[in-house]
Formats: structure tokens, C-alpha cells, sequence
């Protein structure tokens, strides 16, 4: 689904109801309390959350939300046979990073990334390759590059670490080309996901702050742990201060990802109330909010 740079005006339909700002007519369920918004006044403002209204029009957008992985303009998803497979990638993506972040930081004492193996094949690599393809499918270019690389990534970071399987880390020790052999190699593993992610973030810079904020950190981890790699002393040993950095930056990272995912899934069948979105000023529905506050001005 290509985004634009304007909105559709019939995306007002979504935010405003009969007799409201603007006198504009709509016919959207609000979600959070159940009723319709023909001749009703809607008393909260959600955000900008399209899962806070259903839409009935013909050709409304929504603007940028994290829980459907879109960066920009998207169609309604009331007739989409498929479900939003974003929640199910952020979640395998956060809790890989995570774990594989406690680690890095060193938490209890465990320093061995052994256990990450198992999560990195089964649920941050195959489940979040699997919700990247059907990204595919409902037409979300940027859910499907994102979650189908990251799903890449953890698959490569679990071959990398198998224990005994591939053997990639002897393969380096026993080269002859120094102690810090495989931590520059994957420092330049590292580095390359840290460029991939910072075109990503430029993508989000008109979305949301949940949404930015979740690459901005991840981008933040990832050239930390690139840095600690390359930085190593003689023994071999990554730099610490570096690794824990980045670290820290995973689990921020994480909990962004958790909060995105919980943004896609509550609704008003299964949620008490919506997961509030604040969209960046200088978005799509951060200039019709200001619009809409001088018009309010003149009257």
C-alpha cells in the first residue's frame, strides 16, 4: 500500500462526528464506548489510534500507527480477510531482544548468549520471517522489509552462536589473523544492521513517537554493540562498557516493540481502552490537528 503525503479528506470521517468540528458527517462506531457517532458528541480523543473507530466509509485512511506497522497512510482494514500479523513479528522481535539484552548487560551474572540460540531459530527468526512474508500479503511494504529482515537477523545471529554446530567462532580463532578476528567480523555484522536500521528510522520520522522511538533505540543498540566489538582489548574481550550500552538500548528496544504489539491488539473486544498513539507535529495528523485548532480560533 503506497503512502502519501496528503490525506484523504475522508479520513475526517474517522475523528468527527455529525455536528462536530467542522459540521462533518460520519457514520464510524467509536470502539471504546460502544456507540455510534451519528448525531453523538465524541468525548475523548484517542490519538489518531484507528483501532479506537471502525471505518464504514468508502476510502478513509488512517494515518501512521505502529500496531499495524505503518509508517505513513493506510487503507481501512474493516475488509481485509487477513489479520495484523505486525503484532505477532514485534512480539517474537521483543522477546529475543530481550533476552539477548539481559545477557549483554550481564544481569544475575549470565554473560553466555547459548540460551538465545533456541529463541533466535524458533521465535525471533522463523515466527518473525513468517509475519514479515504475510506483511507481504496484506500490502504493507515497510512491515514486510522490517520484520522479514529481523527475522533474518536473529536467524543469522543463531547460527553464528550454535554451539558446536557451524563452528564459525573457532573457524575465526584458528585463522591466525589475531584474537579479535571474529569480533571485528561481527562488529561489520553489526555495523550493517545498525545502516539498515537508520534507513528504516528515516521512515518513521513522520509517524508516531512509539513508533520512532522503537528503531531510534534499537538503532542506538545495535551501533553500541558494533562498537564494542570493534573496540575489544588485546585479550579479546568486547568492550564492556559499550556491550552494556547497548544492551540497555536492546531493552528499550524491547519494550517499545511490546508496547507497539499491544497497540495492534486491543480493541474493544479484548481491551477496557485503547493504547494511546501521539503522532510527531509535523506529521499528516499532527498538521490536521493543528488545522483543525485555527479553525477553531476563527469561529
Amino acid at each position: 500500500m503506497a503512502t502519501t503525503a496528503t490525506a484523504d479528506p475522508n479520513l475526517n470521517k474517522e475523528y468527527h462526528t455529525e455536528g462536530g468540528l467542522n459540521g462533518a458527517h460520519t457514520s464510524s462506531q467509536d470502539h471504546a464506548n460502544g456507540t455510534n457517532g451519528i448525531g453523538a458528541q465524541r468525548r475523548y480523543d484517542y490519538g489518531g489510534n484507528p483501532l479506537a473507530h471502525m471505518n464504514t466509509g468508502e476510502s478513509a485512511r488512517f494515518p501512521a500507527f505502529g500496531g499495524e506497522f505503518q509508517p505513513g497512510l493506510y487503507k481501512p482494514t474493516t475488509g481485509r480477510k487477513f489479520a495484523n500479523p505486525a503484532p505477532l513479528g514485534l512480539s517474537a522481535f521483543a522477546l529475543t531482544t530481550f533476552v539477548l539484552s539481559l545477557i549483554n548487560i550481564g544481569v544475575r551474572g549470565v554473560h553466555e548468549p547459548n540460551i538465545v540460540v533456541a529463541l533466535a531459530f524458533g521465535y525471533g527468526g522463523l515466527v518473525q520471517l513468517l509475519a514479515g512474508m504475510w506483511e507481504m500479503a496484506v500490502g504493507n511494504t515497510f512491515g514486510a522489509t522490517a520484520l522479514s529482515s529481523y527475522g533474518g537477523f536473529w536467524l543469522s545471529v543463531a547460527i553464528v552462536l550454535t554451539p558446536g554446530g557451524f563452528e564459525i567462532v573457532n573457524a575465526y580463532e584458528t585463522s591466525g589473523e589475531g584474537v579479535n578476528a571474529f569480533n571485528n567480523a561481527f562488529g561489520y555484522f553489526l555495523a550493517g544492521w545498525f545502516i539498515f536500521t537508520t534507513i528504516l528510522l528515516i521512515c518513521t520520522l513522520r509517524s508516531t513517537v512509539a513508533f520512532f522511538m522503537l528503531f531510534f533505540t534499537l538503532d542506538l543498540a545495535f551501533l553500541m554493540l558494533a562498537i564494542g566489538r570493534l573496540t575489544a582489548d588485546a585479550a579479546g574481550a568486547p568492550n564492556v562498557p559499550c556491550t552494556k550500552a547497548g544492551g540497555y538500548f536492546g531493552i528499550f528496544a524491547a519494550f517499545l516493540a511490546w508496547y507497539n504489539a499491544l497497540a495492534g491488539i486491543a480493541d474493544d473486544s479484548n481491551s477496557f481502552f485503547v493504547i494511546p498513539v501521539a503522532h510527531f507535529p509535523w506529521s499528516v495528523k499532527g498538521r490536521e490537528r493543528r488545522l483543525e485548532k485555527s479553525e477553531r480560533a476563527t469561529v
